[in-house]
C-alpha cells in the first residue's frame, strides 16, 4: 500500500511506471465493445436480491410538488459523445444548499444515471440539490476515463452553483458499489493534475467537501479485496483497467482510493452491507483519517445484501444516515 506524503509527485512517478509496464504487456481490449451493458439495473438487482431476502421491496419513484427535475443536461462533450446528468432541486428555495453528486454502481461496466433517481428525489426533498451523472463505462473506455468524466461533472456543478442555489463549498460525492469507489476517489484526488483530464472553459475546481461511500471498495489490492479473480470469468476490474491484477498490480494500486487518503481528505461516511469484501480497506482508510483528525462514520446493516440501498427496508435508514452526517459536517 502506498502511503502518500507528496501525493501529486508520487502519483506522477506511479503513472510513469504504469506507462512503462503497459509497453511490456498487451492490454486486454476485448471488453471495449462500444455496446452499452444494461444488465445491471434496479429491476434485475431486485429479482436477484428477492431470492435471498424475501422482505425486500422496490422503492417507487417519488414526486414532490416543490421538487423540479431536469434530465439529460450535457456537462461535457467528447466530439459527438455528450456526457449527461440529471438534476433535482427545490424550485421555491433561494437559500444556498448542499450539492450531492450521486454516482451509480454496476462494476464500472454497467448501470445508468437513473439508478438513484429515487434517492435523488428523496434527498432533494430534504433540502439538497442532487445530480446523477453518467460516465463512460468499461465497454466504452478504460480507466481513467470515468475519473475524468466525474471530475468534469464536479467542475460543472461548482461552475453552475449560482444557477442552482448551491454553496460551492458544500459539494458532496456519493456513490454505491463501483460508484462508491469512484465517489471516494474523487474525494482523495481533488485538483490532482494527474486525474483531471483535459479541462476546457472551466475555472472551477474538482475538490469535494464530503464523501459518502455506500459499499464501495477502498482498495483493489488490499488483502480483503476479492476483485480481480479471472479464473471463471473476466473480472469487472480487468475489464476496466485492461490488465489483470496479476499482470499490472501497480495500475490496480494506482486506482485505489486508499493510495491517496491523507490530511486533505474530506469527512467521509461509510454505509455498508454485511458483505465485508465490498468495503475492502475501509478500516485502514479510517485509520489514516483518524490520525489526521478527519471526521468519519460507519453504519453497517447486519444480514443485508450488497444492493441494500436500492430497496426497502434499507432505503429510508440509508437516507437518514446521509442526512444526519451532512447536517453534522456542514452544521446545517
Amino acid at each position: 500500500m502506498i502511503i502518500v506524503q507528496n501525493r501529486k509527485l508520487k502519483a506522477v512517478f506511479i503513472w510513469v511506471f504504469i506507462l512503462f509496464l503497459q509497453k511490456m504487456d498487451a492490454q486486454y481490449l476485448d471488453g471495449l465493445t462500444q455496446v452499452r451493458d444494461t444488465s445491471f439495473n434496479n429491476k434485475s438487482a431486485f429479482k436477484k436480491t428477492l431470492k435471498y431476502f424475501s422482505n425486500t421491496t422496490l422503492v417507487p419513484e417519488m414526486h414532490f410538488d416543490f421538487i423540479q427535475q431536469k434530465n439529460d443536461i450535457v456537462y461535457k462533450s467528447y466530439g459527438k459523445r455528450k456526457m449527461k446528468l440529471d438534476v433535482f432541486f427545490n424550485k421555491n428555495t433561494k437559500e444556498k444548499q448542499t450539492a450531492i453528486i450521486i454516482i451509480h454502481g454496476g462494476g464500472w461496466r454497467s448501470g445508468s444515471k437513473e439508478q438513484h433517481h429515487q434517492m435523488a428525489q428523496k434527498l432533494a426533498s430534504l433540502g439538497y440539490v442532487c445530480f446523477t451523472p453518467e460516465y463512460r463505462l468499461s465497454t466504452e473506455a478504460l480507466f481513467p476515463a470515468a475519473i475524468y468524466d466525474l471530475k468534469a461533472a464536479i467542475r460543472w456543478v461548482r461552475g453552475n452553483a449560482e444557477k442552482y442555489n448551491i454553496n460551492p463549498n458544500q459539494i458532496v460525492t456519493l456513490g454505491f458499489s463501483a460508484g462508491g469507489e469512484l465517489a471516494v476517489f474523487m474525494g482523495v484526488t481533488g485538483n490532482m493534475p494527474l486525474f483531471e483530464g483535459i479541462e476546457t472553459n472551466s475555472n472551477s475546481k474538482s475538490q469535494v467537501n464530503a464523501i459518502v461511500d455506500i459499499d464501495g471498495t477502498l482498495s483493489f489490492v488490499h488483502p480483503e479485496s476479492s476483485e480481480g479473480n479471472d479464473t471463471k470469468n473476466i473480472s469487472a476490474g480487468t475489464y476496466w483497467f485492461g490488465y489483470s491484477r496479476k499482470d499490472n498490480p501497480k495500475l490496480w494500486e494506482t486506482a485505489s482510493p486508499l493510495s491517496y487518503v491523507n490530511a486533505s481528505t474530506p469527512p467521509t461516511l461509510f454505509i455498508n452491507s454485511s458483505i465485508a469484501r465490498m468495503h475492502a480497506g475501509r478500516d485502514d482508510f479510517r485509520k489514516i483519517l483518524n490520525e489526521n483528525n478527519i471526521y468519519s462514520e460507519v453504519h453497517e446493516f447486519g444480514n443485508s445484501p450488497h444492493t441494500f440501498c436500492l430497496f426497502n427496508p434499507w432505503f429510508e435508514p440509508t437516507i437518514q444516515y446521509i442526512d444526519a452526517f451532512l447536517t453534522k459536517v456542514f452544521k446545517k
